[in-house]
């Protein structure tokens, strides 16, 4: 390992350990001057252990930050410490607006889609099967159509398309059979 830079450890770059509480710079607004409570303290000390607990900080740094959490005694030392960690909201004071305080690398939850509704994903395999069948399942496909429907209606599930599709094809195959059994009959009494 002599043949390494003297700035690199473990092959990576070593980072800067952080200064002291008094060298820190000057506050450059009012709410970095502000001073830190228990509480504020405690939630970087959060940060610092999600930080070290997911691999971004060594063993030395969440030691020595951890340190100079307990120590600081305003916001913008706080601050400083997490600086460099996607954290959750950051520590800013009640009257601070939300939106300054959740960093924006932080997207929202995913939002997941609604289920679809099991009957009206029913009414269209009936439906489509009314094409193999001649119309056999046509009957079925409507009923499980307009269930479909009212429970989509109900509880605001997807798939109202879907029941749609199903009705509609049930509703061709149940017009098809009657206007054979109409036809069927017209022609019997023609023929009698």
């Amino acid at each position: 390992m002599g043949d390494m830079q003297p700035w690199l450890r473990d092959g990576y770059p070593a980072r800067t350990p952080y200064p002291a509480p008094a060298h820190y710079p000057a506050a450059t607004s009012a709410h970095a001057a502000m001073r830190a409570a228990h509480t504020d303290r405690e939630r970087t000390v959060d940060v610092l252990k999600a930080a070290y607990a997911e691999g971004r900080l060594s063993a030395d740094e969440y030691s020595q930050r951890f340190d100079l959490a307990h120590g600081a005694q305003t916001y913008g030392q706080l601050a400083q410490l997490v600086a460099d960690l996607p954290s959750g909201p950051l520590v800013v004071p009640l009257a601070a607006p939300l939106a300054a305080a959740v960093p924006p690398a932080f997207l929202p939850p995913p939002v997941r889609p609604t289920p679809n509704n099991g009957m009206a994903i029913g009414s269209l395999v009936l439906g489509l099967l009314c094409v193999p069948t001649a119309g056999a399942t046509g009957i079925p496909a409507v009923v499980t159509g307009h269930i479909a429907r009212s429970q989509i209606r109900r509880t605001k599930e997807s798939g109202d398309g879907m029941a749609t599709f199903g009705l509609v094809l049930g509703y061709l195959s149940v017009a098809g059979w009657a206007l054979l059994f109409l036809l069927g009959m017209f022609a019997l009494a023609v023929h009698s």
